[in-house]
């Protein structure tokens, strides 16, 4: 499940999406999670998938690599389903005891799960189509106007950086770790949910242990290269934007349009 973990990745492809700006995909993406926010029918998800389907065909990303990335949430979707599936008034379809059923309930429950879903694919196709370097680029230049009022933008846009990228090496870490630890006798896999993490603790340990001591060796890295932060550093590829980014910033303007008319409608 581990290796099910896909925010963080980079899936190398010559596709349109990757060779988009890494600013209009991380504003693309921001604006794709707030507009399932915004979303109050069926039509409205209608069209974020078939968008999302668009964006995937373009990407050249196999399907089935990005649902991996929701293997490890299928837990809390099914749970957050249920809440709201038996919490929700409205008209009564089916009750036992305290427990019922309603019309908005099972509205509620769908359009919630199909939210989770396109959220966490959403998300993912970004990391996939973009390398740590270019989101690091990206965030850096979106957020350059907040250097005004002395807020350190190079090195919090690293610090995201440094994190995105210690994801998939943490989880190829812990895999190993659990490997080795069930070669050993180990038992990740029987027991109720509170036994399964009860036996997880012992994987937790050296994983910390491994991620403190390759933070050490970046900061030593990096100290032995002379960083000192973004004043001053220039870039041996400035982004500059192209006509494929003004076209991508044009379809999704027509995607939160069709949005704001599925709404009223």
């Amino acid at each position: 499940m581990l290796r099910d973990i896909t925010i963080g990745q980079y899936y190398p492809a010559q596709s349109v999406i990757h060779c988009l700006d890494p600013r209009v995909k991380i504003a693309g993406t921001l604006a794709y999670i707030i507009s399932l926010f915004w979303i109050s029918n069926i039509w409205g998800y209608v069209a974020a998938i078939l968008f999302f389907a668009f964006l995937v065909a373009l990407s050249k990303v196999p399907f089935s690599y990005i649902i991996r990335g929701l293997k490890p949430i299928l837990f809390l979707m099914a749970f957050t389903g249920l809440i709201n599936l038996f919490q929700t008034p409205g008209k009564t379809i089916w009750q036992w005891g305290i427990l019922q059923i309603s019309e908005n309930g099972i509205r509620t429950a769908i359009f919630l799960i199909l939210r989770l879903i396109l959220l966490v694919i959403g998300s993912s196709l970004m990391t996939l189509t973009t390398t740590p370097n270019q989101l690091t680029d990206g965030l850096e230049r979106l957020l350059r106007p907040l250097n005004r009022v002395h807020i350190p933008v190079h090195e919090v846009a690293m610090m995201m950086s440094i994190a995105l990228r210690f994801i998939p090496i943490l989880i190829e870490e812990a895999d190993k770790i659990m490997k080795a630890q069930m070669a050993r006798g180990a038992d990740f896999e029987s027991g109720n949910i509170f036994q399964r993490l009860r036996n997880m603790l012992p994987l937790l340990v050296p994983l910390f242990v491994s991620a403190a001591r390759r933070a050490n060796d970046l900061a030593y890295a990096m100290e032995a290269r002379c960083y000192c932060g973004g004043e001053g550093r220039t870039k041996m590829r400035p982004l500059r934007y192209s006509f494929a980014d003004l076209a991508a910033y044009s379809c999704m303007a027509v995607y939160l349009i069709l949005l704001f008319v599925l709404r009223r409608w």
